[in-house]
C-alpha cells in the first residue's frame, strides 16, 4: 500500500470515528421521522390536488352531458321549421360535444384511478409513519435508558470526567492538609527543643525582649517605691497666724461696701 492510499485510509478512519462520536441516534431518528412526515404531507397535498382536478372534470362532464340533449332539440326544431342548414349545424355541434364528452370521461376515469392509487399510497405511508413513530419512541426510550445506565456505571466506578476531577481535587486537598499538619508538627518540635527562636520584631530576639521587659518592670517598681516614700515623709509645720493678723482679716471682711 502506497503512502497516498494509507493517508486516504487513515483519513476515512478518522472521519468515520469523528462522525460516530458526533452522531446522536435520537437526532437521527427525529430527522428520519420528520422526513417521513413531510413526505406524507406531500402525498396528502397531491391527493387534494387530484381530487380538485377530478371535481373540475366532473363539472365539465356534467355540463357537456347536459348540452347534448339541447343540441338534439335544436336539430329537431330546425327540421320541423324546414331549416336543414340549421339542423346540420346543431347535429355537428352535437358530434363535437360527444367527442369532448368522451375525452372528459376518459380523463375523469384516469383521475379516478390516480386518486385511488394515491389514496392507497397515502394509507400505506400513514401506516409506515405510525409504525416508525412507535419504533422511534421505543428506540429513544432504549437509548435514554442505556445512556442513563452508562452515566450510573461511570458514577459508581468513578471514571466519569467530573467525578474524576473531583476525586483528584480531593486527593490534592488531603495531600496539602497532610503537608500542613506535618509542617506544624515540625515547627512545634523545633520550638520545644530551642532550635527555633521566635522573633517579635526586626532585629530583636526573645532573650533581648525578656530582658527589656524585666528592666522596664524594675524601673516601674523603683519609681513606685520612690512615690510611696515621698508621700509617707512627715509634713513640715505651718506657722500659725498671729492674733493681730486674724483681727485685721475680720475687719476687712466685715467692712461695709462703700460702692
Amino acid at each position: 500500500m502506497g503512502l497516498w492510499e494509507r493517508f486516504k485510509l487513515l483519513f476515512k478512519v478518522k472521519t468515520s470515528s469523528a462522525l460516530d462520536d458526533m452522531e446522536n441516534p435520537v437526532e437521527v431518528l427525529d430527522y428520519a421521522y420528520n422526513q417521513q412526515e413531510e413526505f406524507l404531507q406531500t402525498v396528502k397535498r397531491g391527493l387534494v390536488d387530484v381530487a380538485t382536478a377530478k371535481q373540475q372534470l366532473q363539472q365539465q362532464t356534467n355540463k357537456m352531458d347536459a348540452k347534448i340533449p339541447k343540441l338534439e332539440l335544436q336539430a329537431r326544431n330546425a327540421v320541423a321549421a324546414d331549416r336543414e342548414d340549421l339542423a346540420r349545424i346543431a347535429l355537428n355541434r352535437k358530434q363535437i360535444a360527444l367527442v369532448e364528452l368522451e375525452g372528459l370521461e376518459n380523463q375523469l376515469a384516469e383521475l379516478e384511478l390516480e386518486e385511488q392509487r394515491m389514496i392507497a399510497a397515502e394509507q400505506e405511508i400513514s401506516q409506515r409513519v405510525s409504525s416508525f413513530r412507535t419504533q422511534r419512541q421505543a428506540m429513544v426510550a432504549r437509548y435514554s435508558a442505556a445512556e442513563a445506565q452508562v452515566r450510573t456505571r461511570e458514577a459508581f466506578s468513578g471514571v466519569s470526567g467530573e467525578l474524576g476531577e473531583l476525586s483528584m481535587a480531593l486527593g490534592r486537598a488531603e495531600e496539602k492538609t497532610d503537608r500542613m499538619l506535618a509542617k506544624a508538627s515540625a515547627l512545634d518540635a523545633l520550638m520545644a527543643g530551642g532550635s527555633l527562636e521566635m522573633t517579635v520584631g526586626p532585629g530583636n530576639d526573645m532573650v533581648e525582649n525578656e530582658l527589656r521587659k524585666l528592666a522596664a518592670s524594675t524601673a516601674v517598681e523603683q519609681e513606685l517605691a520612690g512615690l510611696k516614700s515621698s508621700y509617707s515623709a512627715p509634713r513640715l509645720a505651718v506657722p500659725e497666724e498671729t492674733e493681730s493678723a486674724l483681727e485685721i482679716k475680720r475687719i476687712v471682711i466685715d467692712a461695709p461696701n462703700n460702692d
